[in-house]
């Protein structure tokens, strides 16, 4: 299911994806795409694309959450991190068997060993493939720190125990709702 979604998502905003890369050039230096290393199902490391939305130079003083209204973030990141459509390039991970369309977000790899260390059963949530959009992600805002990543496990831990079509479905829903909302942070 995952790869007839994708490979036909892909298909139809390939137009977007194009248009949002030429914008993301023109409104800063750098490339269109932001690659980093995620852990995925079993804990196994893999690359994530997504579309850039902060200037190239925003970790020149080290690796930093993501906060509200964060300078490092460009014009047209603005835009797209608040629709989510920085995401659309992880259909290539999905493609690629990475990734599931839905699931626990894929967290970066320098964060995990912290989070497995401090938090009992963060581990569980890499039982499944990382997704695109899950649980978590439509019913929780975007968190930095421990706390909130102890509270967003409770979301990923819930949907693992109750994964299902209809909760699957009425994660899309929730997931077009934040698109066209502008929620996303």
């Amino acid at each position: 299911m995952d790869l007839l979604i994708s490979s036909l998502l892909l298909v139809l905003v390939a137009p977007l994806v194009l248009l949002i890369a030429i914008l993301i050039r023109l409104d800063s230096p750098g490339p269109a795409v932001f690659i980093q290393k995620r852990v995925g199902r079993n804990g196994e490391i893999f690359n994530i694309y997504k579309f850039r939305s902060m200037r190239t130079d925003a970790e020149k003083a080290g690796a930093q959450f993501a906060q509200e209204n964060d300078p490092r973030v460009t014009r047209v990141g603005k835009f797209i991190r608040k629709t989510r459509l920085d995401e659309l390039p992880q259909l290539w991970n999905v493609l690629g068997g990475e990734m599931s369309l839905i699931g626990p977000r894929a967290e970066w790899d320098r964060l995990v060993a912290e989070y497995e260390r401090e938090i009992p059963c963060y581990h569980f949530r890499h039982l499944v493939k990382p997704g695109i959009t899950g649980w978590a992600q439509v019913n929780y805002r975007y968190g930095s720190g421990v706390a909130d990543t102890l509270r967003k496990l409770e979301y990923d831990l819930y949907y693992i125990r109750n994964f299902s079509f209809t909760l699957d479905a009425s994660i899309v829903l929730k997931t077009f709702h934040v698109m066209l909302l502008r929620k996303g942070h």
